[in-house]
């Protein structure tokens, strides 16, 4: 089974928000979050899955989502290569 960490940002016409989150159903997690079933924070926006990676063990999979949640300059940094790349 793979694990995956994840950001998702809001859709247009909603506020500009990312979050990032871990699941090992990355479509299924998507469709909680767009139905107010998810995370707290994600309540009350409709999101889309911008960046997803795929780890082998739920414990490299967490240790990077808490790195990638607490280290805005490394979020930061994946959304401007993201930009950069459409």
């Amino acid at each position: 089974m793979y694990h995956y960490v994840y950001i998702l940002k809001t859709l247009n016409g909603y506020l500009n928000k990312t979050y990032v989150g871990y699941s090992t159903n990355v479509n299924l997690r998507l469709n909680k979050h767009n139905s107010s079933k998810g995370a707290k924070a994600t309540r009350g926006y409709k999101w889309k899955i911008i960046y997803k990676k795929r780890f082998l063990s739920k414990s490299e999979a967490l240790s990077f989502e808490y790195s990638l949640k607490k280290d805005r300059k490394k979020r930061s940094s994946i959304l401007k290569r993201l930009n950069s790349s459409i």
